[in-house]
Formats: structure tokens, sequence, C-alpha cells
């Protein structure tokens, strides 16, 4: 009898999850073209991961159907990765672990690494996935971020050193 792959193994959906986004560099790499860095020079710059990892987790994103690559430039080839619906939707992911990440992993004193405007109200959504002034469950298109400032000089250094 042949194993069932370990997704189908379960009725879990956080297993079933897991396994297609379970480790830091592919949710970086997903982070980050959630912010619109598609090309693989800026993944890489601001995941941190070697060309190999980076390479080897876009193609699986990929082959998963989170991502799909498409040219950008035909001299010499060049490809960027945009996200597709299902890779879209894994905003509200980021969003949960942000707000995770804000309240355990940092101290209040450092500030928010990022504020957010929700448009459809004009107010600060909170953390979370749900604005907490309209109700709203949060959409990409629907916020504008604002980088703190050291959050944003340390972007700035890791493109620098790309």
């Amino acid at each position: 009898m042949t194993p069932l792959p370990e997704s189908e193994a379960t009725a879990c959906p956080v297993a079933r999850s897991q396994e297609l986004v379970g480790d830091r560099w592919t949710v970086l790499v997903l982070r980050e073209l959630l912010m619109d860095n598609c090309r693989f020079d800026e993944l890489q710059a601001q995941t941190g991961a070697t060309p190999q990892m980076l390479a080897s987790r876009l193609k699986k994103l990929e082959a998963d159907g989170l991502v799909v690559r498409r040219p950008y430039n035909q001299r010499p080839l060049r490809h960027e990765y945009v996200l597709t619906e299902m890779g879209a939707d894994f905003y509200g992911v980021i969003l949960a672990l942000r707000a995770w990440g804000e309240k355990w992993c940092k101290s209040p004193r450092e500030g928010l690494a990022v504020k957010f405007t929700h448009i459809p109200c004009g107010k600060d959504p909170g953390l979370g996935t749900v604005c907490q002034h309209c109700g709203v469950e949060l959409k990409r298109a629907e916020l504008i971020g604002t980088q703190s400032a050291k959050y944003k000089r340390e972007r700035a250094e890791r493109s620098s050193h790309a």
C-alpha cells in the first residue's frame, strides 16, 4: 500500500497549510511578494535567503499554485514572481503573524514596524485581520502602510547590500 502524501494523511487544515508554507523562508518570500517586491534580487535582499534557498522556495510556491513566474525582460531573460489568488489570500496570515509578533516578540518601546491606515474608514485598524474601528476584514488593497524609520532603514540597508 502506497502511503498518502502527508497533506492527505490528516483532515487538519493547519497541518496541510504548514506543509505548503511552514518554513521561515517561504513565509518571508510571501511577505515580500505581498509588499510588491517581485524580482529575485529584491526577494533575496529582503529575505536574506541564499540564491539556492530562494530559487527552491520560489519553485515550490509555483508548483503549489501560490505564485506564477512572468518574464519582464527578454534579453537577458528575467522573470518576476506574481501571487496567484491563492498566494494573495495568505495576506490574512501575514497580518495575524504581524499582530502576534508585535505583541509577543518585541518590546512595546519599539513601536510598530508598520502603521496602517484603513482606507474605507480612514482609521488605524489596529493589529489583527479585522479593523478595530469599523469591523471590516482587512484587505491588502484597502490599507496604506507607513514603515517606522527603523524598519525603513533596516530594509534600505538590506537593499544596498544586494
